[in-house]
């Protein structure tokens, strides 16, 4: 059979179902939710799913494990030992969605690129859009997974820390862009963080990662580069912040399907920086 070529950044459900049973291909669902919410990712990954998907889980496992911070990013050793023990291999082609549509599904995208693994791409419209079209879903217990052999290569140039940012802000050859809502970047709205300060970087414009979605689905390449072309230049270095690196990265995807080609996400995002009194905060009028 032949190597399975990904069309993008983003694939549809008629493609992943075309192909759901190709040797290279491997369906991840990435689906987390906010802490208040109620909702449990595993739990309704265990009921139903995407025929074969396995789980990839960002906030408990594959992460940062000492970190104090949220689902921080974690080093190359953790994050091979857990994809391999997903039964993926670096020769394979990976499909990511949630439960949601596009919410959480580009932050796994983004741990890939990071990690040195560029045939990886998002389900657009992720479960929702695979049930509006009438797809099969699997109920059964999931079965055993066969392991891989995944070795991670971190990729700096798609990370940023909290001093990467500073240098950001001050370089022109630079924009950071923060996806949470307008009320929390303004200040106008508390942080629902214990402890964490409202308002926004110096120098950050806000873009939030909601007005880069329509019915749960990624815009078009052409809007979504509409959407970026005021606020960054093609030259530009881009960093994508949020409230603690999960929707950052869908201003990463949408960025790079929009066709920038140096992006990276602040992984501690605001709950880093707004919890850190060292770090500049402004607020609007």
């Amino acid at each position: 059979m032949n190597k399975l070529e990904l069309p993008s950044a983003l694939v549809e459900p008629q493609w992943l179902t075309r192909h759901l049973n190709h040797p290279d291909l491997v369906v991840l669902d990435a689906s987390w939710h906010m802490p208040a919410s109620g909702r449990n990712g595993v739990e309704e990954w265990q009921q139903r799913r995407i025929p074969g998907a396995r789980f990839f889980d960002f906030d408990g496992r594959i992460k940062d494990q000492h970190a104090s911070l949220p689902h921080m990013l974690p080093d190359e050793t953790l994050f091979s030992a857990e994809v391999s023990a997903l039964g993926i291999g670096n020769h394979q082609a990976i499909v990511i969605y949630d439960s949601l549509g596009i919410f959480a599904s580009p932050r796994a995208w983004w741990m890939f690129r990071a990690m040195g693994h560029d045939r990886v791409a998002v389900l657009n419209g992720g479960l929702p859009a695979w049930q509006s079209e009438g797809l099969p879903l699997e109920q059964e217990t999931p079965a055993a997974i066969e392991p891989g052999h995944f070795t991670a290569r971190r990729q700096p140039q798609w990370i940023a820390d909290a001093s990467d940012v500073e240098r950001a802000l001050q370089d022109n050859g630079s924009r950071v862009l923060d996806a949470r809502s307008r009320e929390r970047f303004s200040g106008a709205a508390a942080d629902p963080r214990p402890g964490v300060r409202p308002g926004h970087m110096p120098g950050a414009a806000c873009l939030p990662f909601n007005e880069l979605l329509e019915q749960g689905r990624l815009l078009p390449a052409d809007r979504l580069a509409d959407t970026f072309s005021p606020l960054v230049k093609a030259e530009q270095r881009l960093v994508c912040s949020c409230g603690s690196g999960v929707t950052a990265a869908i201003l990463a995807l949408g960025a790079e399907l929009a066709g920038y080609d140096q992006i990276a996400v602040y992984d501690g995002s605001w709950a880093e920086w707004g919890g850190s009194a060292h770090l500049p905060v402004e607020q609007d009028a």
